[in-house]
């Protein structure tokens, strides 16, 4: 199913045309009413005028969350305070949370955008979604919501938490539809055996995941378990929210919705453009965005871009699974690694739970890795030898993953803790 087809299956030509023009009138629109935008173009003696063509993006400068947080609140709005009707941030971890404004316009995108997901997943105005994304300042939620409406499909606006409650829901209910990051969806799994809810007399058929990075291997765990096909989301708060790609039942990469927003890839090092299949950092612009337009938004995560044709029918280019972010890499005795590499080849191990933690130290000026895994419960009840056995194939596996010796500590089922919302994987104890 399709949601747009004269949107998402338009001739490439035809598109770029439709790009062009609106990303000259989004540099217009930043240029003249951004103080924060007007000042870096005027630093690097660029007009909006001078973007003649996509060629001419790399002239134009990259946007970070550092501009974003020190234009907090409300700097990077480019239309007046009064016109903005919604507003959502960034969780703050690091700083001052990155805010989003969104005109009425902006919100009818947004609903557009979701709605072209959700289809993809399925969805139609028959389907019950169990919307368990966080609402409030968070986009998750809304933004699910707000997609799911424009199909007309019933909305449970449960968001995340409340597990025994969202299983009851989900069963009494008969939720088809399933939203939520992928390590609740998993630990949604876990809680069915122990209420004792058989998840094969759930109606789910699929599942929306995102909000976080998530492997194949764990894509198949969940369909395992939900018996249901599990379909990856992409976006981040300063674009949109939820919505900015979407991947079809192909399984073949994330479709941009690029009528609204311009993908590139650069090298996190030199930040110039790479070719299409080269892995380097995903880069957007804003093409429709009225309250808070991006240009040349530095994403952080790492992935390709295609255009092969998609067996779907959608011409929209398309984006490889994030492989981590440009943020994310761990430097373990010069050695660059991402936490999804570790989790891939945990995941192709038989005995073990898809639950891990990575704890980095630096004990005697060497820093050491210790990757702490769940065992099932029949591994862990298991003769000690089995589990050692165990332990030295995961540590071997892992090594030639990423080509460092690491400490693996097998540790009790359901033992490691549980995430509502995005799972932490990685601790780093290392004072850098």
């Amino acid at each position: 199913m399709i949601w747009n087809r004269e949107a998402e299956c338009m001739q490439i030509g035809e598109r770029e045309k439709l790009q062009l023009e609106r990303l000259k009138a989004t540099l217009k629109r930043a240029y003249e009413n951004v103080s924060y935008y007007r000042k870096r173009f005027d630093e690097i003696k660029v007009k909006p005028a001078d973007i003649k063509s996509f060629k001419d993006i790399v002239k134009l400068p990259f946007t970070t969350k550092t501009d974003l947080r020190e234009g907090y609140p409300f700097g990077l709005f480019a239309v007046p305070r009064q016109e903005i009707v919604e507003v959502h941030t960034s969780s703050g971890t690091t700083g001052k949370p990155t805010v989003s404004g969104y005109t009425k316009k902006d919100i009818e995108i947004w609903g557009e955008v979701m709605a072209r997901a959700l289809t993809m997943v399925g969805t139609t105005k028959d389907d019950i979604i169990q919307n368990g994304y966080g609402y409030g300042l968070f986009t998750g939620g809304l933004g699910v919501h707000y997609g799911a409406q424009r199909i007309g499909a019933t909305v449970i606006p449960i968001s995340a938490g409340q597990t025994k409650r969202q299983l009851e829901i989900m069963y009494d209910f008969g939720s088809t539809v399933l939203t939520c990051t992928p390590s609740y969806a998993l630990y949604l799994t876990e809680a069915a055996e122990e209420v004792g809810i058989d998840v094969k007399k759930l109606k789910l058929k699929a599942g929306c995941f995102g909000a976080e990075m998530w492997t194949d291997r764990m894509r198949e765990e969940i369909e395992k378990r939900f018996h249901l096909i599990a379909l990856n989301i992409y976006g981040l708060t300063e674009i949109i929210g939820p919505g900015v790609a979407q991947e079809c039942e192909e399984k073949n990469g994330l479709h941009i919705f690029e009528d609204h927003f311009y993908p590139e890839v650069v090298s996190p090092d030199t930040l110039e453009p790479l070719p299409d299949g080269e892995k380097g950092e995903l880069v957007i612009t804003t093409l429709t965005r009225e309250g808070t337009p991006m240009i040349r938004f530095r994403t952080r995560d790492v992935t390709a871009l295609r255009r092969e044709p998609c067996k779907c029918g959608r011409t929209l280019v398309r984006m490889d699974r994030i492989t981590g972010r440009t943020d994310d890499r761990l430097k373990i005795r010069g050695v660059l690694i991402f936490p999804s590499q570790i989790e891939k080849a945990l995941l192709e191990i038989k005995g073990v739970e898809p639950h891990y933690q990575i704890i980095v130290t630096r004990p005697q000026h060497l820093d050491e890795l210790e990757v702490q895994v769940e065992t099932s419960k029949k591994l862990f009840s298991d003769e000690v030898r089995h589990l050692e056995e165990t332990r030295k194939k995961i540590e071997k596996h892992i090594e030639n993953a990423i080509g460092l010796r690491v400490k693996v500590t097998l540790v009790e089922p359901k033992t490691l803790p549980r995430s509502e919302g995005k799972a932490k994987r990685v601790i780093d104890k290392r004072q850098l």
